[in-house]
């Protein structure tokens, strides 16, 4: 590929993987934050900061294994604890801040409020993946697990 050369069609491909895997991890942050805050009554940012990191966490273990298969790296631990600070820090920096002010200040329904916030990061959230951390250019990967059927998944478990 040339430098500064997009692949749009393998690029809007892997933005609707990436979705789909938000979708469910978004399932995820809004249990997680319903539980914490009416179940648990925690203050809803302190709420807010832990559901987000475990919609990180199922975000990257599925992103690893589905979104960026084709990408498969040497260390994972790294790759992880990158993904957590860049995806995880884009998520629960601007969660919470945008919480604040959607759910604190406007008064929007935390639920909601908390919605427009992922829609928000998401964008951030996908380039920061995609040129970041499961980046091929970056030499940490080992070999492609692309075979003429397509991409391959990593066998379960971890």
């Amino acid at each position: 590929m040339i430098a500064g050369h997009v692949n749009w069609p393998g690029t809007g491909w892997r933005w609707l993987k990436f979705n789909f895997v938000g979708l469910i991890g978004i399932g995820v942050q809004l249990l997680t934050l319903a539980l914490l805050k009416s179940g648990l009554h925690l203050n809803f940012l302190l709420a807010t900061g832990l559901s987000v990191e475990t919609a990180v966490l199922h975000n990257f273990f599925w992103h690893e294994r589905f979104t960026w298969a084709d990408r498969v790296a040497k260390a994972r631990l790294a790759q992880f604890v990158q993904f957590n600070f860049t995806n995880g820090a884009i998520s629960i920096f601007g969660n919470v801040l945008l919480m604040r002010f959607f759910a604190g200040s406007v008064r929007i329904p935390y639920l909601a409020a908390n919605l427009i916030t992922i829609g928000c990061c998401s964008v951030f959230n996908f380039l920061a993946s995609d040129r970041l951390v499961f980046n091929p250019r970056h030499g940490r990967f080992t070999h492609s697990m692309t075979t003429r059927a397509g991409t391959l998944s990593r066998p379960f478990p971890y």
